[in-house]
């Protein structure tokens, strides 16, 4: 069994670790729909805490001569599963990043092209002399315009 100090110490601290997760859930740093595996595996832990005697037979059950060392193997799992949960979530996240990086990319290939379209066609309606250089010219103005927003980043 449990020592009444240790379960009194290990109760507080589920207390404190629910409260922690309430807080960042209310400050809205931690995502509902992600925080439900901590939420599950702490309402597990204090029912281990609160009724040890389900974790004598669970003990017993696999093997294990102390309870603590199942407390300790409980709170193992309920770590890996956590950890395999946010790995998933930053893979998602990860493809999900570079589609939109691809989908940017080529949006601002289409917007240079049309740019450079609507550039020659507007020398070509003016009657300019020299509409051969055109696209050089589109080349230069962006070249400037590349020029002028490289030194707006660094400003900011």
């Amino acid at each position: 069994m449990l020592n009444s100090r240790l379960r009194l110490v290990l109760m507080l601290a589920v207390v404190l670790y629910f409260i922690i997760i309430l807080l960042l859930l209310k400050k809205r740093e931690l995502n509902l729909k992600y925080s439900l595996l901590w939420l599950l595996s702490g309402l597990l832990m204090g029912g281990l805490i609160i009724f040890p005697e389900f974790l004598l037979v669970v003990v017993h059950l696999v093997g294990i001569q102390t309870p603590m060392y199942g407390l300790l193997l409980a709170c193992t799992v309920f770590i890996i599963a956590i950890l395999m949960s946010l790995t998933s979530i930053v893979s998602r996240q990860n493809r999900k990043i570079r589609v939109l990086i691809q989908t940017n990319a080529l949006l601002e290939y289409r917007i240079r092209k049309l740019e450079k379209t609507l550039f020659c066609d507007e020398q070509i309606e003016q009657n300019t002399d020299d509409n051969t250089n055109c696209e050089d010219k589109y080349e230069k103005i962006r070249t400037i315009e590349n020029l002028f927003e490289d030194d707006t980043k660094s400003e900011l």
